[in-house]
């Protein structure tokens, strides 16, 4: 055992600056109270202990490793979030959004980019998503062959891992992201062995994806994985497209996963406009009613938390209120609609134009920023093809998911650390020389854990 302690300590993961970020990610793996609401969970707690942690560190060692431009591309978001918050309809709500905000799109990302030191700890959180989304894949599956899940058209199949009824789509994000992550790694340019496991790894975690049933989720996951295929190389995406094919030929021929509910599911995806199901209704709807608050307070909009207070003055007939939920561990309930599950027509009426434009443009300069470092690595040959592929998938799906979801629930704190690494490659981490060199370790912390 103290030889183990000591390989690990010479190898600096003890010692890692990022043990904290790795302690948020296991918590989303913590059962919630299935009675209880789809909130803040101990991972949005342990998140803001992280955030104090980062801060003591920077006041005692006296240093400023937050760079102009990433102190302006992280702080954009401030400026729309505080006009919005001034003009809240209630001051205590106001607070409490601007809270969340700057939980989830400032201060979580700015201490996942200070405190990664290199592509080791940036590795180490990617295989941290990649077993989390395992443990909420396996509880997922389990759920579903046991008919113990969440309830999905009046059978209790939907698999929701740990998160409940209340938050469907909790473990359908967690697995997505395990499989961008996977995906990176196995794409990367990294030892055959870390590549054949990465690449397992995605493949697996494609049955709880599916078991999900959460549309969204799989159409952010099909756009990121092939950027992520053109982003590696024409080459490897398609010896990568061979393997999903064959794994999915495998999966729905062979194990008889393409059940009639999936194959509805997957059908249900283009009826938007011929006979859509009622949960498109509704999230037509509400679009529909974020517009037009958006068109009458045009640059400041309604003021955060506002949507659920001002929904039904815009909705029409068509809105249910409601959705019903009931299954794994809970039993039957009428959970309201507070938002329109689309990210940006929710700040668009929250926060007006002025919100939009700052928080879209802080996403927007990641966007630019991280695929110019990719381009300059792969033309350079450096390694860290990995880190660029898993940080550009990142924020590939989360954009594209932000189109028929938005923040909300436990899992919501995995956005920020989403953020965090893709801040940490787009405006730190791309210019790093890898020299594969172990990370220096204390020679007293040394000798004390081999003791």
């Amino acid at each position: 055992m103290s030889l183990a302690l000591t390989l690990l300590a010479r190898r600096g993961i003890l010692l890692t600056p990022v043990l904290p970020v790795v302690a948020v990610l296991v918590l989303l793996a913590v059962p919630l109270s299935p009675s209880g609401d789809a909130g803040p969970g101990p991972a949005d707690a342990v998140s803001g202990l992280m955030v104090l942690y980062c801060a003591i560190r920077l006041v005692r060692d006296g240093r400023r490793d937050l760079s102009r431009t990433a102190a302006v591309v992280l702080g954009l978001p401030v400026v729309g979030l505080s006009l919005a918050a001034a003009g809240s309809y209630a001051p205590g709500a106001g607070a409490a959004g601007l809270v969340r905000y700057l939980q989830i799109f400032v201060l979580v990302p700015a201490a996942v980019l200070l405190l990664i030191r290199d592509r080791g700890d940036f590795r180490l959180l990617t295989w941290s998503f990649v077993g989390i989304a395992f443990v909420q894949g396996a509880v997922g599956v389990h759920q579903y062959v046991t008919r113990t899940g969440a309830s999905y058209q009046g059978e209790p199949i939907r698999a929701v891992g740990t998160f409940g009824p209340q938050d469907v789509m909790g473990m359908a994000t967690v697995v997505a992201i395990g499989v961008v992550c996977a995906l990176g790694l196995a794409l990367g340019l990294t030892s055959v062995r870390q590549r054949a496991v990465a690449a397992l790894c995605a493949l697996a975690l494609l049955l709880p994806l599916a078991l999900s049933f959460s549309r969204g989720a799989w159409i952010a996951t099909a756009v990121t994985c092939t950027a992520q295929l053109a982003l590696a190389g024409l080459r490897r995406a398609l010896k990568v497209t061979a393997v999903v094919v064959a794994a999915g030929v495998v999966l729905v021929g062979g194990l008889g996963v393409g059940t009639a509910l999936l194959q509805e599911r997957i059908d249900s995806i283009g009826q938007v406009a011929d006979a859509p199901d009622q949960s498109v209704v509704d999230r037509y709807t509400m679009w529909a009613a974020a517009t037009d608050m958006w068109l009458e307070h045009p640059l400041t909009g309604v003021g955060l938390k506002g949507f659920p207070e001002y929904r039904d003055a815009y909705a029409s007939p068509a809105l249910s209120s409601f959705s019903d939920t009931e299954g794994a561990g809970a039993g039957y309930r009428r959970q309201p609609l507070l938002s329109p599950h689309n990210m940006y027509l929710l700040v668009l009426s929250e926060q007006g134009l002025i919100g939009l434009l700052a928080l879209v443009g802080s996403w927007l300069a990641l966007v630019v920023c991280g695929l110019r470092a990719l381009v300059r690595t792969r033309r350079q040959g450096a390694h860290g093809l990995d880190c660029a592929l898993v940080a550009c998938g990142l924020l590939i799906w989360k954009l594209t998911d932000f189109l028929y979801a938005d923040i909300g629930g436990p899992a919501t704190v995995l956005t920020g650390v989403c953020f965090g690494l893709v801040a940490w490659w787009a405006l730190a981490g791309s210019g790093e020389a890898e020299t594969g060199t172990p990370a220096p370790v204390d020679a007293a912390a040394e000798r004390a854990v081999a003791r």
